[in-house]
């Protein structure tokens, strides 16, 4: 099978289509979609999202310097896509799109109590990197839907909450489960790889 070599690009999809609120007073909250964003540290716990410098959540989340990473559902895919073609400059998104800002537990942005899963943070670092800036930011607060967590295990069931995943210009459902992670390399699988290779010593 061949291959057809194309320009680099912004390929590695897919990515989550995250709504990100800020904004510290009710009158000035804002959200704004995106998908360049994602985990780059666990200890201590830190994340990223890249925006545009002419985005009007640019300079709001520049000067207040912390932010919200709200996950996104099935049921919000409408408003997260709305959120992230109109500007707040001229808009009301939570009014518009019927969402509802709730204190956060840290930061003075608001979460989207719609949203699974909000992450509160705060910004560290600004790395200007050409089109698109880079807020490298720390994770300070996570907030869960209570109706997620398992009673009997208090595992928290992230996928059962419909999120939703962002590929090349279109949104989709999360596919099917195929495994936990280690999955490829359980005990009957080490003792066969083990056995494996011993053979191949001998010969």
């Amino acid at each position: 099978m061949g291959k057809v070599s194309w320009k680099p690009g912004t390929m590695v999809y897919p990515l989550p289509a995250v709504m990100v609120s800020c904004g510290t007073e009710e009158k000035g909250y804002n959200i704004i979609t995106v998908s360049w964003t994602g985990t780059i540290c666990t200890d201590p716990a830190m994340c990223y999202i890249s925006v545009r410098p002419g985005r009007y959540s640019y300079d709001i989340i520049k000067d207040n310097g912390e932010f919200v990473i709200n996950l996104t559902t099935r049921k919000l895919a409408y408003a997260a896509d709305w959120c992230g073609v109109r500007s707040g400059a001229d808009h009301d998104k939570f009014r518009e799109m019927s969402l509802t800002p709730i204190p956060g537990t840290t930061v003075k942005a608001p979460l989207i109590a719609e949203s699974p899963l909000n992450i509160e943070c705060r910004v560290k670092e600004i790395v200007e990197l050409g089109s698109h800036h880079m807020f490298i930011s720390e994770v300070i607060a996570v907030n869960v839907d209570e109706e997620l967590i398992d009673e009997k295990s208090g595992v928290y069931r992230l996928d059962k909450a419909n999120l939703i995943s962002y590929s090349h210009g279109k949104y989709y459902d999360l596919g099917k489960y195929l495994g936990h992670f280690g999955f490829s390399v359980k005990k009957g699988e080490k003792s066969r790889g083990k056995r494996d290779n011993n053979v191949n010593k001998k010969k």
